[in-house]
């Protein structure tokens, strides 16, 4: 079976894109510094894969790495919305040298396929909602750090296209569409409203529970648990159309308020939702159109609520695992 080395592989999607990988039969390395990511979750996997600890900012260690595997997979980004403001120079650089020397080496060893994980995030603001793969690019205000990500990503997928032309057999782009679950770190939406609610349950212990958001909770999104996305995403990169692209994600959309309800309903209270000042460069709606994924056979199985429940059970179970607040 063919050897695919996974960049950002001790990453939440990365650990569980190796994971995935594996039970299909394939041959798995892992290139990560751990930086973002952490060993415990490939701990079960350890033995069964070759971990290489390197920076994927270092040319040469992304050379090594990559010599002798048949398909990259680049999934290496520093993620989370507080990183996109506080370390946007540190973004952009894992970002780019990240694909551009792995598309480099891959040429040079004549790999055959690159897979490459984008984001959402390259058409910021879509025109049309549910979003199809042909919506442009967009960067709105280029001054403003959070779109750093954004396009970080955008220009890496110039770079896995352009490459991808001439010198790979395969190169296929997916887009996450907020991917949730257990261990995905603890900046994101989801896991930080799990650790404010568990807070504001013990120190509100009758009746509604504050629960102040960014925003005035209308904003909508479409979330899709780790499992389903690992499937969807494998999906698309073993099965789709060479040089495409294709959205991994679900079409059900639910509002803010909607997700602080339900994390909050997992303690078995009710939330009393208080609108906030929402950060500038935030998108009221997205959601994407999963057609083209679902035409390769893709389909969601965890519905939104136990993927909440599954996700809660760990953050509850972990917190001596949250790192100490700046």
């Amino acid at each position: 079976m063919d050897k695919v080395l996974v960049t950002g592989g001790s990453g939440f999607i990365g650990s569980s894109v190796v994971k995935g990988l594996l039970k299909k039969g394939y041959k798995v390395s892992v290139l990560d510094d751990n930086s973002r990511g952490n060993p415990r979750r490939l701990a079960d996997v350890m033995d069964d894969i070759e971990f290489i600890a390197g920076d994927v900012r270092d040319a040469d260690i992304v050379d090594k790495a990559i010599k002798g595997v048949d398909i990259v997979a680049h999934l290496a980004f520093v993620n989370g919305t507080e990183f996109f403001y506080t370390k946007p120079k540190l973004v952009l650089e894992v970002g780019v040298k990240g694909a551009l020397w792995t598309l480099e080496s891959a040429m040079r060893h004549n790999v055959r396929e690159y897979w490459y994980m984008s984001s959402s995030e390259v058409y910021q603001t879509p025109p049309t909602v549910p979003t199809d793969e042909t919506v442009g690019f967009y960067i709105p205000d280029p001054m403003n750090p959070r779109y750093s990500y954004g396009g970080g990503k955008l220009i890496s997928e110039l770079l896995t296209i352009n490459y991808g032309r001439g010198f790979f057999e395969r190169t296929v782009i997916v887009r996450p569409h907020n991917v949730f679950g257990p261990d995905m770190g603890w900046e994101h939406v989801v896991p930080q409203f799990i650790l404010r609610a568990n807070e504001a349950v013990q120190e509100n212990p009758e009746g509604p529970v504050p629960f102040p958001i960014q925003g005035d909770g209308t904003q909508q999104r479409s979330f899709i648990y780790i499992d389903d996305f690992t499937d969807g995403a494998i999906t698309a990169f073993t099965k789709g159309d060479p040089l495409s692209i294709y959205h991994v994600g679900t079409m059900e959309e639910r509002s803010i308020a909607d997700v602080a309800r339900s994390v909050v309903s997992y303690f078995g209270r009710e939330a009393d939702v208080i609108p906030g000042e929402l950060p500038q460069g935030g998108t009221n709606r997205r959601c994407p159109d999963t057609a083209k994924v679902e035409a390769l056979g893709f389909t969601p199985k965890v519905d939104f609520q136990t993927g909440i429940k599954q996700t809660a059970d760990w953050y509850v179970s972990n917190l001596d695992l949250k790192p100490p607040t700046k």
